[in-house]
């Protein structure tokens, strides 16, 4: 038994992209205080590192991160803590620039631009969810507190997102003013598209807080519309296509930016609905094609 050695690889997977990613990392982090099986995972991983796998074969080779079990460890909790801080931070930028007429998609644009920043992970929108970044960034609060240490940042980064999630409610408040009575329709309800994930999903709170204004709720989701899965569900009406949704409703809310939704019939579904208005919880619709079609359009940071 004393032979035996400890190696912490983590995983860099996003949902959805698993087979991709296995064989395509940005790197591959290994954390261990045994030479030998820090060599032999090298040997395990030669055909991925080489690009020999990759779907683009001229691409540099793969950077191997070798460090202790902490620090490898470390890597994983702190990779997820940042984006989720990003989004967070680009969450706050999005309510200022509602309050002083900017449009933050423009904002992260020219932000984005910044080598020293990157596009990546700057869609302001209605925050974020699923097992991972909750997960992690948990997990690393805890860890400082237990530690002696308080994560302010990290805090103010989970804070912001909880917040975030019910900018869709004070959008239809605004728009609708009673919601009592009202129909409401969302257009997705997975924490993100490509998956049927409902963990931690912003589409939950979201629903909670419209039952308990008496709205009535519909919801379309490409896969959880076919799945049966109604956990959470109870207080929403599940129809089978957008149609469907539209008909009646008071407002509709774009919760998950599935990539079909840019390409729904959304003049009849103008037509089918009591009130044609469009909160876009991802900023992910093409404002004239809506105004066209008849809906009122309103993003999240951005000039109605």
């Amino acid at each position: 038994m004393g032979g035996e050695s400890v190696v912490s690889n983590p995983e860099f997977l996003r949902e959805g992209c698993a087979v991709y990613d296995t064989f395509n990392p940005d790197r591959i982090v290994l954390g261990s205080n045994s030479q030998r099986a820090i060599a032999m995972m090298r040997e395990l991983y030669a055909p991925i590192i080489s690009r020999e796998m990759a779907e683009d074969k001229s691409l540099p080779t793969v950077p191997v991160v070798v460090t202790d079990l902490s620090s490898a460890e470390m890597v994983k909790y702190a990779s997820n803590a940042f984006l989720a801080t990003k989004i967070s931070f680009i969450n706050e930028i999005a309510n200022i620039c509602d309050r002083v007429g900017a449009d933050v998609t423009q904002v992260a644009k020219g932000i984005g631009l910044d080598s020293r920043i990157g596009s990546k992970f700057l869609q302001a929108g209605i925050g974020w969810g699923g097992s991972c970044f909750p997960k992690d960034v948990s997990a690393l609060i805890h860890t400082a507190d237990d530690y002696g240490y308080e994560a302010q940042l990290l805090k103010a980064a989970v804070t912001v997102n909880h917040r975030q999630r019910l900018i869709a409610l004070e959008k239809l408040q605004q728009v609708l003013k009673i919601l009592k009575g009202k129909t409401v329709g969302l257009l997705g309800l997975t924490f993100k598209p490509d998956t049927d994930d409902m963990r931690d999903a912003p589409a939950l709170d979201l629903i909670e807080q419209l039952h308990r204004l008496g709205t009535k709720i519909k919801a379309f989701d490409p896969l959880v519309s076919q799945s049966g899965m109604r956990h959470g569900l109870s207080n929403v009406i599940v129809e089978t296509d957008a149609e469907r949704l539209a008909d009646g409703c008071d407002a509709l809310v774009l919760v998950t930016d599935w990539k079909q939704f840019r390409s729904l019939d959304y003049a009849k579904m103008a037509k089918l609905m009591n009130n044609p208005v469009m909160i876009d919880g991802r900023n992910f619709l093409d404002q004239e094609m809506l105004e066209a079609a008849g809906f009122r359009y309103v993003g999240i940071g951005r000039c109605s």
